[in-house]
């Protein structure tokens, strides 16, 4: 019943509201698929650039310490 009510409702929409319902649609599509999955390496890579490009800078440096690999072996007593 619910497809039929959606299907009328649909049929009364303007065209400028159709498109938003498009776009909602393809927007709901693309949340189902993890961009993982559907993505080629290059549009993966794209992704995560922008992901980083978005992170806030903070300008501390880092101690040379922090890119000494033995540091990771520390251990506290």
């Amino acid at each position: 019943m619910l497809r039929e009510t959606l299907k009328h409702e649909i049929d009364q929409l303007s065209d400028s509201q159709l498109a938003k319902i498009a776009d909602f649609i393809n927007s709901i599509k693309t949340q189902a698929i993890p961009i993982w999955q559907s993505a080629t390496p290059i549009e993966r890579a794209e992704d995560f650039r922008a992901w980083v490009a978005q992170l806030p800078e903070t300008n501390i440096p880092l101690d040379d310490a922090a890119f000494d690999r033995s540091i990771i072996y520390y251990i506290n007593s």
